[in-house]
């Protein structure tokens, strides 16, 4: 058991690393904010996009996309958001007890998924990933800045749903998922291309996280008030996603396994962004983003480690 610890620290640490390497290059000023932006900016929209494309395009729709996968892990994502969101309001006005509810519910798991999960279930975790995109991305995020919006109207969610619609990442799982669904084999030069520039998306993506992190200025009375939503996103969420996926839905082991993993995520910067942007608990998102990264070093490892052994894909 000990040796099996140990083998998932050393899968999953040396990428955490990463983000300590952008982390500390941004506080010692090595790197400006700028740098981090750019390394931020080629990550989103070319390296990833060309990443998911190319796993998404490799392999049947049928095999990348599960309805009941994606319903569930959107209905447990919701779900959290929604419990969070309801335990905030009573403090809170409607905007920041969104902002908090959108931290619990959206994972890094377009920057972290791919080089976390692929080299725990192959290619295969394609599919899991891009479906928990759509997921916390397009649902959540979208969400998330309606109800943030002062007057949330027909204004806002128009300009939501111009800024979902141009989202590279969306983008690419749209199109290789499309490809996948006509079994169009990409040419060789073009997969070649792909895998070249995809290949950078995990380091420049987790390089540019630490940057972004090290930029946040967190003081001890917010710990107290993140730790709700760091549980909720740490504990409740994997949980809820195990019970809806495995024990409700009963859906094959390798669904069960991608679908919890994903959920263990630490939140995502965007949850940051989207709460400075509407002016709503930007220092308590900021403060859940960072502790939720600090603290998933060790627990996502320690997840994978509770949902092993590694499944056989059926």
């Amino acid at each position: 058991m000990v040796g099996t610890v140990i083998a998932f620290l050393a899968l999953c640490l040396p990428i955490f690393a990463v983000i300590g390497v952008g982390w500390a290059a941004a506080w010692r000023g090595t790197i400006t904010p700028a740098m981090v932006d750019a390394v931020g900016h080629f990550s989103f929209f070319f390296a990833l996009p060309a990443l998911l494309l190319r796993l998404m395009a490799a392999q049947p729709l049928s095999r990348s996309f599960d309805l009941g996968f994606f319903l569930g892990y959107l209905g447990a994502c919701l779900a959290v958001f929604a419990l969070v969101m309801a335990a905030a309001l009573p403090f809170r006005r409607r905007a920041p007890a969104a902002a908090i509810g959108a931290a619990a519910a959206m994972g890094n798991v377009g920057y972290l998924g791919p080089p976390l999960l692929l080299p725990l279930l192959g290619e295969r975790g394609a599919g899991p990933i891009a479906m928990s995109i759509m997921s916390e991305v397009a649902v959540v995020l979208a969400l998330g800045s309606v109800l943030m919006a002062p007057g949330a109207g027909l204004r806002t969610m128009g300009r939501v749903g111009r800024i979902l619609i141009r989202n590279p990442v969306l983008l690419s799982i749209g199109g290789g998922a499309l490809l996948g669904a006509m079994e169009i084999s990409l040419p060789g030069p073009v997969d070649r291309f792909l895998g070249f520039l995809g290949g950078a998306a995990g380091p420049t993506a987790l390089f540019a996280l630490g940057g972004t992190l090290a930029r946040l200025r967190i003081d001890r009375r917010l710990l107290a008030a993140a730790s709700g939503a760091v549980a909720a996103k740490l504990l409740l969420y994997p949980a809820l996603v195990w019970l809806v996926l495995g024990q409700t839905l009963g859906l094959a082991p390798i669904w069960v396994q991608s679908g919890v993993l994903l959920a263990a995520m630490p939140t995502a910067t965007n949850a940051f962004v989207l709460a400075q942007r509407n002016q709503a608990a930007a220092d308590e998102v900021s403060a859940v983003v960072l502790f939720s990264t600090l603290i998933a070093t060790f627990a996502f490892p320690a997840t994978a480690w509770l949902m092993a052994p590694p499944v056989a894909v059926p």
